[in-house]
């Protein structure tokens, strides 16, 4: 199986296993029971999908991470079995969700046999389906992770810019993905293998091209310190222009998972302070 081993965005070919479906197909378990770099590779060019009574929205996945059991200094597995990564320990193919500075969700895919704590960080995903809806739902939490109500020029000037945001960055970046598709930490667990589910994972259609897959250190880890910190454990689409981090080598990588200019909630009143 083709998974990567070489330095930053070197270039890697299509897994020769890679789930190619009819639209509608879920990914099947099996693939996320794979080792984590294999399933890693499987989950771009799949898609993911929320479809329940807020309406339908859908994105190609483009960008993730991997996180390799409790060796891996930049994973949670390495605080052990906890309540917070229990989930990480269960069945593959399960949602496992957390909140970064309190306010942004991302989302894990559960990842390799029960026993053995891994997952897939998805970082970016380019939206094929309700665009508006995810666009709404970015508003809305931006909105909500403001300290106090925004005045309306304040809100108008956060609409604006929501509104020029163009629809392949709606999603670019892992607390982003969170808020287009309006995800919560509670929902951790969710079945995303499951075709009855309102999240789930599907298939990379039939007759679609497979994406052209990069590799690169992981965004945001430099507590984890060496070897961990330089793993080429990103892997995205190279031709992808939703790519959360910056894919050639010779770039440094924009730490995205800091809330962005436009989510950063506005700083408390200190007028009155010393």
């Amino acid at each position: 199986r083709a998974v990567p081993a070489a330095g930053p965005s070197a270039a890697l070919p299509v897994p020769l296993s890679a789930e190619v479906g009819t639209v509608g197909t879920v990914l099947a378990r099996e693939t996320l029971a794979q080792a984590t770099l294999a399933a890693a590779t499987e989950l771009l060019g799949c898609r993911l999908v929320r479809a329940d009574e807020t309406g339908r929205r859908v994105g190609r996945i483009v960008e993730v991470e991997a996180y390799i059991g409790p060796d891996d200094r930049a994973s949670h597995a390495r605080f052990g079995r906890t309540s917070r990564t229990e989930l990480m320990f269960g069945e593959p193919g399960r949602a496992y969700l957390y909140l970064v500075y309190g306010m942004h969700t991302c989302l894990n895919v559960v990842t390799e046999p029960v026993g053995q704590p891994s997952a897939v960080l998805i970082r970016a995903v380019e939206l094929i389906e309700g665009v508006e809806l995810a666009r709404t739902a970015r508003l809305q939490r931006t909105l909500a992770n403001y300290r106090r109500q925004p005045d309306p020029a304040q809100q108008a000037a956060i609409e604006a810019r929501l509104a020029r945001t163009a629809t392949h960055r709606l999603a670019a970046g892992p607390g982003l993905v969170g808020a287009a598709f309006g995800l919560r930490a509670d929902a951790g667990g969710t079945d995303l293998c499951d075709p009855a589910s309102s999240l789930r994972l599907e298939r990379r259609p039939a007759g679609e091209a497979a994406p052209s897959i990069g590799s690169g250190p992981r965004i945001g880890i430099g507590y984890a310190g060496e070897p961990w910190l330089n793993r080429p454990w990103r892997l995205f689409d190279t031709r992808s222009p939703a790519v959360s981090g910056r894919a050639a080598p010779s770039r440094r990588p924009e730490p995205v998972d800091r809330p962005t200019r436009l989510d950063r909630p506005t700083p408390p009143d200190r007028s009155g302070l010393p």
